[in-house]
């Protein structure tokens, strides 16, 4: 009867204990990708904070050569004011569509009105001259090189994710668990996608 007792237990007992271990496994395996992409999100966070700050000053040097062109250094500072604000809203939550679209479309417009500055600038000699100026543009040039590895991996990490929460049998996990999809950071127009041309 005893010997009986223990073999239904451990019918019982053996299958629980495989199945727990599966569904512990998989939820570790769906926190360390969504860990991944969220910290490869926190390298972007800070290569395009880095680019929000040189922007400032890009333009403070630009206004003593180029105050014909007002309209151009308030719309880049503009946009500059609104992509940052879009990449607070995505780096607290990471993934999330509505914030990685809205800071796609803050981006684009961003180098858009940066390639204007930087079209500008080449009808003035005495600008394109400027050591400082000079200087800012090498730097945000190999800062936005930064932001396309940054996004790249980013991107490469997010896929993975969203190809592990919708596998057979983690999928069976990912709902239960509130693992949603994540959002790649792509960018609205495929011009966008490289950094601005910087000649000087």
């Amino acid at each position: 009867m005893a010997a009986g007792l223990i073999v239904a237990l451990a019918v019982l007992i053996v299958p629980v204990f495989f199945v727990l271990m599966w569904v512990v496994s998989g939820y570790n395996r769906l926190v360390t990708l969504r860990n991944r992409y969220r910290n490869a999100y926190s390298q972007i966070d800070v290569q395009l904070k880095r680019r929000y700050d040189l922007i400032p000053n890009l333009v403070e040097t630009a206004k003593g050569y180029i105050q014909h062109e007002r309209g151009t250094l308030e719309a880049v500072i503009a946009a500059r004011n609104a992509a940052s604000a879009a990449n607070v809203r995505a780096a607290q939550s990471p993934g999330d569509a509505t914030a990685m679209k809205e800071l796609s479309g803050a981006e684009t417009a961003l180098t858009g009105t940066l390639g204007r500055l930087f079209a500008v600038a080449e009808a003035y000699p005495e600008l394109k001259a400027n050591t400082t100026m000079m200087g800012l543009m090498e730097e945000l040039t190999s800062t936005e090189n930064k932001v396309a590895f940054a996004r790249q991996a980013y991107n490469d990490a997010v896929t993975s994710y969203n190809s592990g929460r919708e596998t057979f049998p983690t999928n069976l996990l990912a709902a239960p668990f509130n693992f949603g999809p994540a959002e790649l950071f792509v960018l609205d127009r495929p011009q966008a996608k490289e950094a601005p041309k910087v000649q000087f």
